[in-house]
């Protein structure tokens, strides 16, 4: 499941080339890595807790030809629609991680298929208080004006050209934990609609407590009259920051065959992810009505 943040800006150089930057952000997703353009990320959250100091994040770039990453950090602001806004002033109840944050290095070059590793310290931890502590690393690709073997066009210098470049970016979030940190979950609101071309939607709202965010992975199973059960629905990497809490998320449920979503029931799990402890955050059940 993929969430997405289109920023859009222009910059004019020299009277002749408008430059279209497309930021895509990356919070959640599925596999254990994370990917956008060419760059793999892994792991996809850095989180300190406990004696956790320092943390290796491995980039790789898969595409065929070098790419050049910059690094830095910024803040960012969850709707209740699971959307997301840059932002530079924390919300009343949260905190920002970066100054207890130190990083190297601020940019990588990587080759066709090289990978490298970006080490994350934690800092200051003395000045940290109990609470949870959040910001987002952006991995920005900085664009090529002439990519490597073109050749610079000749242009009409009477006239405005308009190149537009798209420049792609990745953010996971680094988050810090001190002290007893406490979060429980509800999944409240369930209710199944279809869309123009048929297919089945899963409405529901999450509904966050306690000085902790929730992430993990949300599956949906129909459960027919006779009893026989089939997944019909996986998101994974579903997360409510603080100091949100409220969360309003509409899933697409798969069409499989022999299921009638006209009876039986839904049965919704939202627990940590397969590569965590096991833990259950919360479970609600839709009944299907004819």
């Amino acid at each position: 499941m993929l969430m997405h943040l289109f920023r859009f800006s222009g910059r004019q150089q020299s009277g002749e080339k408008i430059f279209l930057f497309i930021l895509a952000c990356f919070l959640l997703t599925g596999p254990v890595v994370l990917a956008q353009g060419n760059l793999l990320i892994t792991p996809r959250r850095v989180v300190f807790e406990g004696n956790k100091r320092s943390f290796d994040l491995n980039l790789a770039n898969t595409g065929q030809t070098s790419a050049t990453y910059a690094i830095s950090i910024i803040q960012i602001r969850m709707t209740e629609n699971g959307g997301f806004e840059e932002i530079t002033e924390p919300d009343p109840g949260q905190k920002f991680a970066d100054r207890f944050i130190r990083f190297f290095p601020r940019s990588v070059t990587l080759g066709p298929n090289e990978s490298q590793v970006v080490k994350v310290q934690l800092i200051r931890s003395g000045e940290l208080e109990t609470g949870e502590y959040r910001s987002h690393f952006y991995f920005r690709a900085v664009p090529e004006i002439n990519p490597a073997g073109e050749k610079e066009e000749k242009r009409d210098t009477t006239s405005i050209s308009v190149r537009l470049t798209p420049v792609f970016g990745i953010t996971i979030p680094v988050i810090i934990r001190v002290g007893e940190l406490t979060a429980k979950t509800e999944i409240t609101n369930l209710s199944l609609d279809t869309d123009q071309n048929g297919q089945f939607i899963l409405s529901m709202t999450f509904n966050r407590t306690g000085n902790a965010s929730v992430y993990g992975d949300l599956t949906v199973d129909h459960l027919s009259p006779d009893g026989r059960i089939t997944r019909v629905g996986i998101a994974n990497g579903l997360a409510v920051y603080t100091p949100n809490t409220v969360r309003h998320f509409r899933l697409i449920l798969n069409k499989t065959q022999g299921v009638d979503f006209s009876s039986g029931t839904l049965k919704v799990t939202y627990s940590a992810p397969s590569d965590t402890k096991p833990q259950k955050f919360a479970e609600a059940e839709l009944r299907l009505k004819q």
